[in-house]
């Protein structure tokens, strides 16, 4: 599904709107990869942007990911954040991605508002892979609960 696009730095200030223009220079997931390097998690064989895979009507939780950073300060005039990394795999077209669900705890991130029933996932570049696309998503139950409809 489409995202903001500030993940990976292609937002469109003029599609966004005056007020809402992303006010990172980069992509974040570029601008927090030293941070989280420095913690001991290596995005660098990632793509520097998300897959915004939509499980509707489906929810989702992490109960207890791999990794959880707390107090992360990734970038000046902003308060830190927490997030939470789980390992998952893509699989698309048969070709299966070692990738990460990255979940920045709403909680600590002023004004970003993001439907529990979207994961965003860090993979490598999947070229062939475009909006509107069918994915299989490979998680770890002991990390991540699906939730579904009839539990609302």
């Amino acid at each position: 599904m489409p995202g903001y696009r500030v993940a990976s730095g292609t937002s469109d200030p003029l599609e966004l709107g005056r007020a809402n223009r992303s006010p990172y220079p980069k992509g974040t997931i570029e601008m927090q990869t030293p941070a989280f390097q420095a913690l001991g998690l290596d995005l660098t064989p990632f793509f520097p942007g998300t897959l915004n895979l939509s499980i509707a009507p489906q929810r989702f939780a992490l109960h207890s990911p791999r990794y959880t950073f707390r107090n992360v300060h990734w970038i000046d005039g902003y308060p830190a954040e927490d997030f939470s990394f789980s390992p998952c795999h893509v699989i698309f077209h048969g070709s299966t991605y070692e990738s990460l669900i990255y979940y920045p705890h709403p909680e600590t991130k002023i004004g970003h508002f993001q439907n529990d029933s979207l994961i965003e996932v860090i993979a490598p570049l999947i070229k062939e892979l475009k909006y509107g696309d069918r994915v299989d998503l490979a998680i770890d139950p002991s990390e991540v609960a699906l939730i579904g409809v009839e539990s609302l």
